[in-house]
């Protein structure tokens, strides 16, 4: 009786110590970052309040157009161990979200430049659509990220536009990289750019590209630069949220707002695509998250980017989802029109 007793109290003592290693064992995966992400669904946003137009339509009563976006947090470890106990994220290797060399911080500019322009690339596609005379030319080479590890940080930055590259004038990022095909890496050389409107000339040297050691680098992200000029001002808060996926649903809004057409018609109308100076409609990130909010907000129409339709579809449910490639079909696919017979006129404003 008394060894069975003595052996009780040894064994109580060590299973609340096993029991204490494995608490705090557990808690340390759960809250150890790693170096990946998980997206995570996010609310959908009624985009009408977050537009300001001239004599705009009062927002309406039920249904509207929704743009969505998604939560981008740390992985923990626990994320990663065990990412089946949550079918709505999606972990993310850290390298497709941040480059070597590119900080959170630069992300997050990135980010922000980029619904900048995304806000000035929808009025210019919904106002032509409608009719008014909007110009667009081609302005050189926008830079939305500095590697934070190369030659060019501390002297270029996002938003800087580069117009020309030892004496060669440039229009487009395809010219960028004509010209730095002839140079080779750890060659100065000479930039003239244009940084709020004031022109500097910079010089940096070139460095080698890891999986290719002839081809000389800079250490820059960049895309199209464009000077837009639109016959009316329209005026986007989007808050805290960036990126270009919600380019699309502005556009859509925007003609919606400024046309006699109405769009929505009282459907919940989701909708998510980056969109191009030719109206063009190119894929987003997040779009399982995205279609899960589409599903959760019971959605009408789901209206997504080509590229992304195989997953949208997986994860929207019973939400009618429509791929579309460019700003017409998405109009053709909210108003079961063609767009030869859709006549949304420009009101007077």
């Amino acid at each position: 009786m008394s060894n069975s007793k003595k052996k009780f109290v040894t064994w109580r003592p060590l299973t609340f110590a096993s029991v204490v290693i494995v608490g705090i064992a557990f808690a340390i995966i759960k809250i150890t970052p790693t170096s990946d992400f998980v997206f995570l669904p996010n609310k959908a946003q009624l985009v009408a309040p977050l537009i300001i137009v001239p004599e705009e339509k009062d927002p309406p009563e039920s249904g509207g157009i929704y743009m969505v976006d998604i939560r981008v947090k740390r992985a923990t470890i626990f994320d990663k161990l065990l990412p089946g106990l949550n079918d709505e994220a999606t972990v993310i290797d850290g390298n497709r979200i941040n480059p070597e060399g590119i900080s959170d911080k630069q992300r997050e500019q990135r980010s922000t430049l980029q619904m900048a322009t995304s806000q000035e690339i929808s009025a210019a596609v919904a106002l032509q659509a409608l009719g008014y005379s909007v110009s667009a030319d081609l302005a050189g080479v926008l830079i939305d990220l500095v590697q934070s590890d190369s030659p060019a940080q501390g002297i270029l930055q996002p938003g800087d536009i580069i117009v020309d590259v030892q004496g060669v004038g440039l229009n487009t990022p395809a010219d960028l990289n004509s010209v730095m095909d002839k140079i080779k890496p750890l060659v100065t050389i000479t930039l003239q750019i244009q940084r709020s409107q004031k022109n500097r000339t910079v010089r940096i040297q070139t460095f080698a590209r890891d999986d290719d050691p002839t081809r000389a680098l800079i250490g820059v992200r960049v895309r199209q630069a464009a000077k837009i000029n639109i016959p009316i001002d329209i005026q986007i808060d989007t808050e805290n949220i960036g990126g270009p996926s919600a380019g699309l649903a502005f556009a859509l809004d925007i003609f919606d707002e400024l046309g006699s057409c109405d769009l929505d018609a009282k459907r919940i109308i989701v909708v998510t695509g980056e969109l191009a100076l030719d109206g063009s409609v190119g894929a987003v990130g997040g779009i399982k998250q995205k279609a899960i909010t589409a599903r959760k907000l019971k959605a009408d129409l789901f209206i997504v980017p080509t590229r992304n339709e195989e997953v949208a579809r997986e994860n929207a449910g019973k939400v009618r989802t429509i791929a579309v490639a460019t700003f017409t079909e998405a109009l053709e696919a909210i108003t079961g029109k063609s767009s030869s017979t859709l006549k949304c006129k420009k009101t007077t404003i």
